[in-house]
């Protein structure tokens, strides 16, 4: 397929989606890049291997893939007409990702009562990239339910109908990400100690 034919919307639909996917890359990159390093700091004759993993991070993984669910069902609501359910499920996406930032939180309380620091003088590497990489994934995911507050904003404004998404697949492109990334560094974490 030639991606230089088509109407000036098709191109622009293209262009913006390819965008989208570089901004992805890009993010993937600053994550592969920190659990390089961790995995090469693996080696540290300081490094803790009787941390507890958080139960808080492991249910965020569950609310995190239902808020990918929701929202994978927003468009199809939209495409069948139903505003009401779709505004339904971008409600609960959106509960969803807050909800998802707040048991990181809890997970951090986990971590620090445990006694291990995030830094100072009883700070340790573990708990250290632990924070890192999941404060950097809680950034996204501010950003997503930006980009979610957005979307809601655009569905009361009626801009999406059947045949016109493109800002809901955006977002929704941005937030499945968001939810693969937190999978992927959930197993991560998890496995790799």
């Amino acid at each position: 397929m030639d991606l230089t034919q088509g109407t000036t919307v098709e191109k622009q639909k293209r262009a913006k989606k390819t965008m989208m996917w570089f901004a992805m890359i890009s993010m993937t990159m600053t994550f592969a890049g920190l659990t390089s390093a961790y995995v090469v700091s693996k080696s540290r004759q300081d490094w803790l291997t009787d941390l507890v993993f958080p139960t808080a991070f492991i249910a965020s993984v569950v609310v995190i893939i239902a808020s990918s669910i929701t929202f994978y069902f927003v468009k199809k609501a939209i495409e069948k007409e139903n505003r009401g359910l779709a505004t339904v499920l971008l409600f609960t996406t959106l509960v969803s990702g807050i909800l998802f930032i707040y048991m990181q939180f809890l997970g951090f309380g986990d971590i620090l009562g445990q006694g291990y620091n995030f830094t100072g003088p009883t700070a340790n590497i573990v708990p250290t990239f632990l924070y890192i990489i999941v404060v950097l994934h809680i950034v996204h995911v501010i950003a997503g339910l930006i980009v979610l507050l957005v979307v809601i904003y655009n569905h009361f404004k009626q801009k999406y109908q059947r045949g016109q998404t493109l800002g809901l697949e955006l977002g929704a492109m941005y937030w499945h990400f968001v939810d693969v990334l937190w999978v992927y560094l959930f197993l991560f974490l998890y496995f790799v100690r």
